[in-house]
C-alpha cells in the first residue's frame, strides 16, 4: 500500500466537490476577464485632464485566480496569482503614450468579452478608462460610431436573435433596427448617418447543375443596405447589394458616400472587394488580390483616400494600407494585427493584436514607421473596435451611468475540498460527476471552471457536448502516446474534447498560425439552427482527416483547407473556453504524421504555472522522479 501511495503520489477524493449543481447554485467563479471591472468612469470624474497625468491602474494578467470558496473556513487558502505566457499588467485606466497625435482624439467603442458575454465599452488610452455601455446576459458585437458621434449601430441577440440596433449616446435608449431570425452583424454607417450597410445571412438561389429548371434555396453572407429612421424603426426595407455564393460579409462604407468595401470569397479566397454605388456593370473590384491569404475586416480613413484591412498568411497577421492618391495605388504592410480602425485625423492605426491565448490592443502611426500605442494586454476577446472624434457625454444619461457602475457577477468561483491529512496537503482530484472518460476527474482547483463551462456551452449549442470527453485527469500510471510524456493530462488540469463529432458534422476545426506555431479553433454547430444559437462561418476551416484521403499532398501537409465554408450556425467553442480560463496548447512538430499530435482538442488551465509545478500540487517529488526514470 506504501508503494501504491508512492507511484500514484495523490489523493482521490471519492466525494469530490464537483457535483452536479442547478443554474441557480453553480459557482459564481471570479472570472479570468475581471480586471475591467476595476476601471469605470462615473458622472463624477469631471475633470478627465487629471485623469491623463493620473497613474495607471496596473492588474496581473495572470489567467486570473478566480475568488476561493472553502467548505473550512478555518482553513486559509494557499493560491496567489501567478502570471501566465507574457507575465504583463494590464493597463486598464489611462496609460502614458509618448506620441502625443493620440490626445484629444474622440473615442474609441469597442465589443470586449466579459466571462462568455461580449459587451461595448468606451476607451481612449490617454483620456478614457473603459467604460461599460451595455450588460446583461447577450452579447453586443461590432460596434459602428456615426460621423456625429452620438449614435452607435452595433449587433446584439438580446432578443435572442442576431439583428442591428443603434444606441443614442445622448440619451442612452437603444433601437432595434431590424427584426429577422436570420443573422444580422457588423453594421457600418454611411457618412449622413441615414443608412446603415451590414452583412446577413441570407437566403439565395443557387443554380443545381443536375436540374437547372429547379434552382437549390442556400443560405449566405451578403451584404444589405437600410434606411435608418429612429422615429420609425423596422419601417423599411433592406436593398440587397450583393447575391454571390461565395460569402461577402465585413462591409465598411466609405466617407466620401459612393463606394462601401467588403470581405468576399467570390474569386475563391477572401478578398477585400469595392463596391461603386454609380455604377451597375462592373460594380464589384477586387482590391487586394493577394493569393494565398485570407483578407478581411476593410477600414477606412476619415477622408477617404486609403482603405486599410487585415491579412493572414504564412502565419502572420498583417494590416495593409491602400492609398488611391498614389500613381500605381498598392498595398504595403504597416504592421502586425487585425481589424484596424483609423484615428479621426488619419494619423494612427489602432488594432488588435491576437496571440494564441491573449488579446492587445496596438497601434502605428500612419506617417512614419513605429508605434504610435504600445501593446496594451486586454482582458478579453475582441468583437469589433470603431474610432469617434468626439468624447462621450459627460456626465453620462443615467441608464448608462447605471450600466458604467455594474459588476456583472462572475459565473464561477473556486470550492476547495477539505485536503487536511493529505501528504503536504496536496490538492485533490475530484470527480466531475455525469461525464464520460477513462478517469472522469480534474483537479480541485479547475473543477468548478469545468462546470461554469460545460453548462454556459450548453445554453449557446443546445446540447450537452462535454458530458463526453476523450480524457480528463491522466494517471502517471496510464501513458500517452510518445511525445506527450510531460502532458498538461497529467496533472489534472486539462481535458480532450471528444473528436468523434468531427466526422458527424459537429465540430469543424480553423488552424491559426502563429509565427512557427500552430493552434486550432473548434467551433461547434448549434442544434437549433433558426438563428438562436451560435453564428455564421466567416472563413474556410481545416480538415485535418483529410490527410487519409490518399492524396500525399494532403498527408505531407497534415491535411488541407475544407473545400466550401460549412452552412449553419456555429459557436466558438475556444473563444468561450478562455473566457473561463481555459487555454489552448500549440500543435506538437509532429503534428502533419501523426494526428494526435495535432493537440486540436486539448484544453489547459494553468492559472500561471508551469507543468512541473502543477505537478507538485497533486503528486510528491519522489513520484515524479519515479515517472522521469520510467521514460529515460
Amino acid at each position: 500500500m506504501i508503494v501504491m501511495l508512492v507511484l500514484t503520489g495523490l489523493l482521490i477524493n471519492g466525494h469530490g466537490s464537483s457535483q452536479s449543481l442547478p443554474a441557480s447554485d453553480i459557482s459564481k467563479a471570479a472570472p479570468s476577464q475581471a480586471p475591467l471591472r476595476q476601471n469605470i468612469i462615473t458622472s463624477n470624474q469631471k475633470d478627465r485632464s487629471q485623469d491623463e497625468t493620473s497613474t495607471p491602474v496596473r492588474l496581473n494578467m495572470a489567467t486570473p485566480t478566480p475568488a476561493l470558496k472553502e467548505d473550512h473556513p478555518t482553513k486559509t487558502a494557499d493560491v496567489t496569482q501567478t502570471p501566465t505566457e507574457t507575465n504583463q499588467e494590464v493597463h486598464t485606466g489611462i496609460i502614458a503614450v509618448q506620441d502625443d497625435d493620440l490626445r484629444d482624439t474622440g473615442t474609441l467603442f469597442l465589443s470586449i468579452d466579459e466571462d462568455g458575454y461580449k459587451h461595448l465599452f468606451a476607451y481612449h488610452p490617454q483620456t478614457l478608462p473603459y467604460t461599460r455601455l451595455t450588460n446583461g446576459s447577450w452579447d453586443d458585437i461590432h460596434p459602428s460610431i456615426d460621423s456625429s458621434g452620438t449614435l452607435l449601430a452595433f449587433s446584439s441577440n438580446r432578443n435572442g436573435y442576431w439583428d442591428i440596433y443603434v444606441m443614442d449616446l445622448n440619451t442612452g435608449t437603444a433601437f432595434q433596427i431590424t427584426d429577422t431570425p436570420e443573422y444580422d452583424g457588423a453594421p457600418s454607417w454611411s457618412p449622413d448617418s441615414s443608412w446603415l450597410v451590414y452583412e446577413s445571412y441570407s437566403t439565395i438561389e443557387a443554380i443545381d447543375t443536375t436540374n437547372i429548371n429547379d434552382p437549390l434555396l442556400v443560405q449566405d453572407l451578403d451584404i444589405f443596405i437600410r434606411q435608418v429612421d429612429l422615429e420609425q424603426p423596422q419601417t423599411t426595407d433592406p436593398v440587397r447589394l450583393t447575391d454571390h455564393p461565395g460569402v461577402d460579409f465585413a462591409p465598411a462604407w466609405s466617407p466620401t458616400g459612393r463606394k462601401i468595401a467588403f470581405a468576399s470569397a467570390r474569386s475563391g479566397q477572401s478578398d477585400i472587394w469595392m463596391a461603386d454605388l454609380d455604377r451597375i456593370d462592373d460594380r464589384f473590384i477586387n482590391i487586394s488580390q493577394n493569393p494565398g491569404a485570407f483578407e478581411a475586416y476593410p477600414a477606412w480613413s476619415q477622408d477617404g483616400n486609403s482603405l486599410s484591412w487585415t491579412s493572414k498568411a504564412n502565419g502572420n497577421q498583417d494590416i495593409y494600407v491602400y492609398d488611391f492618391r498614389d500613381d500605381l495605388p498598392h498595398a504595403k504592410i504597416i504592421g502586425t494585427g487585425s481589424r484596424p480602425v483609423w484615428s479621426p485625423d488619419g494619423s494612427t492605426l489602432v488594432t488588435s493584436l491576437l496571440t494564441p491565448n491573449r488579446t492587445y490592443i496596438t497601434g502605428y502611426s500612419t506617417d512614419s514607421d513605429g508605434l504610435a500605442l504600445p501593446p496594451i494586454p486586454i482582458t478579453g476577446s475582441l468583437a469589433g473596435i470603431t474610432w469617434s472624434r468626439f468624447q462621450i457625454p459627460d456626465p453620462l444619461p443615467d441608464v448608462l451611468e447605471q450600466i458604467a457602475i455594474s459588476n456583472p457577477n462572475p459565473s464561477w468561483f473556486v470550492k476547495l475540498e477539505n485536503n487536511q491529512g493529505s501528504p503536504g496537503e496536496r490538492r485533490l482530484v475530484v470527480p466531475i460527476l455525469d461525464v464520460e472518460a477513462p478517469y472522469p476527474m480534474l483537479q480541485d482547483m479547475v473543477n468548478e471552471s469545468f462546470i461554469a463551462l460545460r453548462q454556459s456551452l450548453m445554453a449557446r449549442i443546445g446540447w450537452d457536448y462535454l458530458s463526453s470527453l476523450e480524457n480528463a485527469y491522466v494517471p502517471l500510471t496510464s501513458p500517452l502516446s510518445p511525445g506527450m510524456l510531460e502532458d498538461w493530462l497529467y496533472t489534472g488540469r486539462a481535458y480532450t474534447l471528444n473528436p468523434a463529432v468531427v466526422n458527424a458534422g459537429w465540430m469543424v476545426v480553423m488552424r491559426e498560425d502563429f509565427g512557427s506555431e500552430t493552434y486550432w479553433r473548434i467551433f461547434l454547430r448549434a442544434r437549433f439552427q433558426d438563428g438562436s444559437q451560435g453564428m455564421p462561418l466567416h472563413e474556410l476551416p481545416w480538415d485535418l482527416y483529410s490527410r487519409y484521403s490518399g492524396d500525399p499532398r494532403t498527408y505531407e501537409h497534415g491535411g488541407a483547407p475544407a473545400s466550401i465554408i460549412p452552412p449553419g450556425y456555429w459557436v466558438d467553442f475556444t473563444d468561450l473556453a478562455a473566457s473561463k480560463g481555459w487555454e489552448r496548447l500549440p500543435a506538437l512538430s509532429t503534428w502533419r504524421s501523426a494526428i494526435t499530435s495535432a493537440r486540436f482538442n486539448e484544453f489547459v488551465l494553468t492559472d500561471g504555472l508551469d507543468w512541473y509545478s502543477a505537478m507538485l500540487e497533486i503528486y510528491p517529488p519522489e513520484a515524479l522522479n519515479l515517472h522521469d526514470q520510467s521514460i529515460q
